[in-house]
């Protein structure tokens, strides 16, 4: 039998195990092994956008109430009808909560292949390309759980790093992240730190819970660390750029109250705050915009080409591996869990927002 976790779309808490036979594999297909995933926020953020943004679309459960969350992970093949793709060959890539999902490569040459499945046709490619470890020049098995954890977050930050320096920070001096202690707000933060001591750098504001402050201080590429309750009082008065991973619309309304015109752009990326209440409609200042990573690397690989955009990333992901994996106080500690139990847990946590910052969970079925 073949298990997977469906979730109820309307309601992200309300989640259940499937198990169903083992799909048929038709030429062309093949059938893969998930070995590990990570989960993090980023997943409970591709949950709630999941309908506005086709999330639910790439591994559909066969009832519209439910849905299966993407994760990002490793996965190996168990069984192929499809040439170029031999059994033992390993793929990092966009996979369900599940033990094996069946693909269907398509240009499957030395780099790896895109799943040419009907139903993701009309996805974004960035969400439906596999690498073949063996082909991937910053592939290193000792570090796959940093891959699975923080590499498709760190290209997000890449990206929206520089899509604010290519829009010259919308006129501002400083960017504030919320959900500072986040993976993708603080490696959005390491990049701007990058141009310290430049003409091109900024202040680097970041907004984090007392649980949390410690940590963020910590981390060393925030200027300034201000409390979510003290934003009307502490956060500083000057042009800014507001990036927003958090997705609380109290906390949105408090930076809008407290810059006013002086917020120069408000950017929405991510949902840790996942069931914050919602309502834009009577901000001052900027009407937040979604950041969609799909568009702007589009862009970029347009203008740098597909190579090009891949290794300014994997340059950029090497010196975050620096700090991340330092011996000496590590931004991420990795914890593996193992079983519907184990993800049961994470899963809960994540949606409590209780899972410790420096922590990254690896799971596996």
């Amino acid at each position: 039998m073949a298990t997977r976790l469906a979730v109820q779309r309307d309601n992200l808490r309300h989640t259940r195990w499937e198990d169903t036979a083992p799909a048929g594999l038709d030429d062309g297909a093949a059938r893969l092994q998930i070995d590990k995933f990570a989960l993090t926020s980023n997943n409970v953020t591709y949950a709630v956008f999941g309908d506005a943004m086709g999330y639910w679309q790439f591994f559909p459960t066969g009832d519209p109430a439910t849905g299966c969350i993407p994760v990002w992970g490793f996965a190996s093949v168990v069984e192929s009808r499809c040439p170029g793709v031999e059994v033992s060959e390993r793929f990092y890539g966009y996979f369900p909560i599940a033990d094996e999902v069946v693909l269907r490569p398509e240009d499957a040459a030395a780099p790896g292949f895109s799943d040419a499945a009907e139903h993701r046709r009309g996805l974004h490619p960035i969400y439906n390309r596999y690498t073949r470890c063996s082909a991937d020049p910053g592939y290193v098995a000792d570090l796959e759980a940093q891959q699975a954890l923080l590499r498709p977050l760190f290209s997000t930050a890449f990206l929206l790093d520089d899509f604010l320096l290519d829009n010259g920070f919308f006129g501002a001096n400083a960017v504030i992240l919320s959900s500072a202690s986040s993976k993708t707000a603080y490696g959005t933060a390491f990049c701007l730190a990058q141009r310290r001591q430049t003409p091109e750098a900024v202040t680097i504001v970041g907004l984090t819970s007392p649980a949390n402050r410690d940590f963020t201080r910590k981390l060393g590429c925030y200027d300034d660390v201000v409390l979510y309750d003290d934003i009307a009082s502490s956060l500083p008065e000057d042009p800014a750029v507001y990036v927003d991973f958090s997705g609380n619309a109290a906390v949105r309304a408090a930076v809008h109250r407290r810059l006013g015109d002086q917020l120069t752009y408000s950017c929405a990326v991510g949902a840790t705050h996942w069931d914050g209440p919602g309502g834009d409609d009577d901000l001052p200042g900027p009407h937040p915009v979604l950041f969609f990573v799909p568009d702007h690397a589009a862009k970029r690989a347009a203008q740098w080409g597909p190579t090009g955009l891949q290794e300014r990333i994997g340059a950029g992901w090497m010196a975050f591996m620096e700090p991340v994996t330092r011996p000496d106080n590590p931004w991420l500690t990795v914890v593996s869990g193992q079983g519907p139990a184990a993800v049961d847990a994470v899963y809960a946590a994540l949606l409590d927002g209780s899972v410790p910052a420096r922590e990254g969970h690896i799971l596996s079925l």
